[in-house]
């Protein structure tokens, strides 16, 4: 969208000449320069379509019925205006419809849109300040990105890079929009509730994390770090959740990746010990899956040993990823693909197969099929 602003300037260039010892005037109307503001350089619209299919057989009747199935489209617009050096507004609004409503709506109406971000960015030398509406990616609190939107954040982050190699961040969250609840910003949030972070990147990676959650009555400590040797990368991580009114809970994990003749090779283990993991919206546990948080995975009070491998390489253009995890009493087999057909068109696909970890649980089919047009 492009915004012009006008500067008018009229003027009269006024001629006398006498005759007859009268005076005609002779006017000569100048037009006035037009000035093409300088802010339209500032202003950066991005913008995105996505039509996405969703069916499974999760009650008796068959894939592909209407009963099963969701069909939801949305356009997204990201506009970003720079204000003044170094600081900028950022918005991203969200207008979505359905077109088949027997299984529900994706976003939970027909119609509707929301503002899903809405922020001031400051950057000044090596901090940056985001107040408002956000994104948030950390390991066990961040953006949930499926279906038509992800989730967001009312939020204040705080990120600096001073030190050579290694990020610091700190986020207070205020209020949360969960994924597909459409404009449905939860009410302030109970007591504090933040996060505080160091990454660093260099011959190794490395990250730790404070979470502080009253809103769901926890503390957390969250540690990775990763070497590559070459052949193989390895990475572990460690979390321990202290709950206020619940056992407390430990996970680790190991993971082990690699290139083999053209294929991504990858194998991965975690343990949740004692209680479910905290998290929010999103958990890093090596074995989780399309449909499964691993975090979550802790039923009847056992511990559970979950393992995870996966390939992917890409092949004629189509990016594929095969993966199979398995969680004690549950599993999940997993293939993603995507291609894109242009710069601004993208395809993909999802097959998902998922036992829930209930030893009496029947498997689950589910496809999932998306197009995104980027304009």
């Amino acid at each position: 969208m492009k915004f012009t602003k006008l500067s008018l300037v009229a003027a009269l260039a006024v001629s006398s000449a006498f005759a007859g010892g009268t005076i005609v005037p002779e006017v000569t109307e100048v037009k006035a320069p037009v000035v093409e503001a300088s802010c339209n350089s500032n202003t950066t619209l991005n913008s995105k379509a996505v039509a996405y299919y969703y069916t499974t057989d999760a009650t008796p009747n068959d894939m592909f019925d209407k009963e099963n199935s969701q069909f939801g489209t949305a356009v997204t617009f990201d506009v970003t205006h720079k204000l003044f050096d170094g600081i900028t507004a950022n918005f991203s609004a969200v207008g979505f419809a359905n077109l088949m409503d027997d299984a529900g709506y994706m976003e939970g109406q027909e119609t509707g849109a929301f503002i899903n971000v809405a922020n001031i960015t400051a950057t000044f030398s090596d901090t940056t300040l985001v107040l408002g509406r956000q994104l948030l990616d950390t390991p066990m609190l961040g953006s949930f990105d499926w279906l038509l939107a992800q989730s967001s954040f009312e939020a204040a982050t705080l990120v600096n890079t001073s030190v050579d190699k290694l990020t610091l961040v700190a986020s207070y969250v205020n209020k949360i929009r969960g994924n597909n609840v459409g404009d449905n910003f939860s009410d302030k949030l109970d007591g504090d509730n933040f996060a505080l972070g160091a990454v660093y990147s260099d011959a190794f990676d490395a990250s730790i994390w404070y979470y502080n959650v009253d809103a769901a009555k926890y503390s957390q400590v969250y540690v990775d770090a990763g070497y590559n040797l070459g052949a193989a990368k390895v990475a572990a991580q460690y979390i321990s959740t202290d709950y206020d009114m619940a056992t407390d809970a430990t996970a680790y994990g190991l993971k082990v990746s690699g290139d083999v003749a053209g294929f991504n090779l990858y194998a991965a283990y975690n343990a949740i010990q004692d209680n479910n993991t905290g998290m929010i919206e999103v958990d890093s546990l090596y074995t989780s899956s399309w449909n499964t948080w691993a975090s979550s995975m802790l039923y009847n009070g056992q511990d559970v040993d979950a393992f995870k491998v996966g390939a992917s390489t890409t092949i004629a253009g189509v990016a594929a990823e095969l993966s199979y995890a398995d969680y004690d009493n549950g599993s999940e087999t997993d293939l993603v693909l995507g291609y894109d057909v242009t710069d601004c068109v993208n395809l993909g696909a999802v097959y998902t197969n998922t036992t829930a970890n209930d030893a009496d649980a029947d498997a689950v089919n589910a496809l999932e099929v998306f197009a995104t047009y980027k304009f």
